[in-house]
């Protein structure tokens, strides 16, 4: 259903009241760019942990969905992905938080070792030279 509503000064504003508020994720999240900081790269299935014995975050560094992220954390192993769908926040605003977090000692970044006991990442090298030899 579409509303219609006029403002104040006399022009006109078209919303869907279904919709609910329209905020854009990155205000919701209160992620910011920061670039006094790189972000580590995060990737989907990275796995993090709340580090025990870190002691409570400064409230006033961390924001509401920081601490979400922080609790789901404290339930076990959870990757990036599993957060983003468990805060329902974009991916991206979720790598920034999660880096955040990282840089205040509050989560440790598990990399498990791989069981074919391959090396994580090959070189482009020896993927093309593969591929070649197919």
């Amino acid at each position: 259903m579409i509303e219609h509503q006029r403002a104040a000064a006399g022009s006109t504003q078209w919303y869907d009241a279904e919709a609910g508020p329209l905020v854009r994720p990155y205000a919701q999240s209160g992620v910011r760019a920061d670039p006094e900081r790189p972000l580590a790269p995060l990737d989907l299935v990275a796995e993090l942990t709340a580090v025990t014995g870190a002691g409570e975050p400064d409230p006033a560094l961390l924001g509401h969905a920081h601490r979400t992220l922080l609790t789901l954390c404290r339930t076990g192993p959870l990757t990036v992905a599993e957060l983003a769908a468990s805060a329902d926040l974009p991916t991206g605003a979720v790598r920034t938080l999660l880096n955040d977090l990282l840089a205040a000692g509050q989560l440790a970044l598990n990399t498990p070792a791989r069981p074919d006991g391959l090396p994580a990442e090959l070189p482009v090298q020896e993927l093309i030279e593969g591929l070649r030899a197919l």
